[in-house]
């Protein structure tokens, strides 16, 4: 076991600084020893690695990293949250930033690679922040997360699913994407109105004009009722000769496509 915080130690430790959880910021602080372990399992990081957690909340997770032996970088944006943390990580080897953990903030402050993100992204920020950092900071090549499992769904889903949207393309196009295991609501304080789910991504290399094709993908996603060669018409010119060009149906929507058929159109139009 890692020594994480439990229910009771969390409460005790947030009553003793008067801190209440942010609904906000999507603070919802995990309690409990058994899936702190479980997550540290997963990501299997220990000496020589490098792990940058975004949210650090109450420290259980923090401390837990920083016991394997990994160089540890944790961002938290709530400035009252700094004492709970101080005394939580008192002793630790930890490089605690009170700062918004924005692609622009990690890229400046991580450098060079690898690095793996391990965290419990806040509910509020997780998606975007997490396509962010897969699209613009490279020196990430690892992802061991605790999402909503609506996102976790989204994110692995393929083709023709319910849950198939942008953030699947995205993943899709520059990520392996596993779900490594579910989550109770029930080992949170405060409990979310969801459960949640740990996913795992291991970056790959992109595809030639993959920028362009995530425009497309979005543009079409954003209206995704309607068929591509009226979602797209606004962002590709020529859309249904680009489109049948690219051996896709016009009358198609987006859902039927896979990543990389978004891939084709872009390199057919840029072609």
């Amino acid at each position: 076991m890692t020594g994480a915080q439990g229910r009771r130690e969390v409460r005790e430790l947030l009553s003793r600084h008067g801190h209440r959880p942010n609904k906000a910021l999507g603070q919802h602080f995990l309690v409990d020893p058994n899936v702190v372990d479980r997550i540290v399992r997963t990501a299997a990081v220990g000496p020589g690695d490098r792990v940058v957690e975004v949210g650090a909340g109450t420290g259980t997770l923090t401390r837990a990293l920083a016991a394997t032996g990994a160089t540890v970088v944790a961002f938290e944006i709530d400035r009252h949250l700094e004492p709970v943390l101080r005394e939580a990580l008192s002793g630790v080897a930890v490089d605690l930033r009170f700062a918004e953990a924005t692609a622009a903030t990690l890229a400046s402050a991580l450098g060079e690679g690898p690095w793996v993100m391990v965290a419990n992204l806040p509910y509020n920020v997780g998606t975007p922040l997490l396509l962010d950092v897969l699209r613009d900071v490279p020196a990430v090549s690892r992802f061991v997360v605790m999402v909503q499992r609506e996102v976790a769904d989204r994110l692995a889903a393929g083709p023709g699913s319910r849950t198939y949207g942008l953030p699947s393309v995205v993943a899709g196009l520059r990520a392996r994407v596993s779900a490594a295991f579910g989550v109770s609501r029930e080992v949170f304080v405060p409990p979310p109105d969801v459960d949640s789910a740990v996913v795992v991504l291991d970056r790959v290399e992109p595809p030639p004009h993959v920028g362009r094709a995530e425009t497309l993908a979005a543009a079409a996603f954003g209206q995704r009722r309607k068929m591509l060669r009226r979602s797209l018409a606004t962002v590709l010119p020529d859309a249904v000769a680009l489109l049948e060009a690219a051996g896709i149906d016009p009358a198609a929507r987006p859902e039927m496509l896979t990543p990389e058929d978004f891939v084709r159109l872009a390199a057919v139009e840029a072609a």
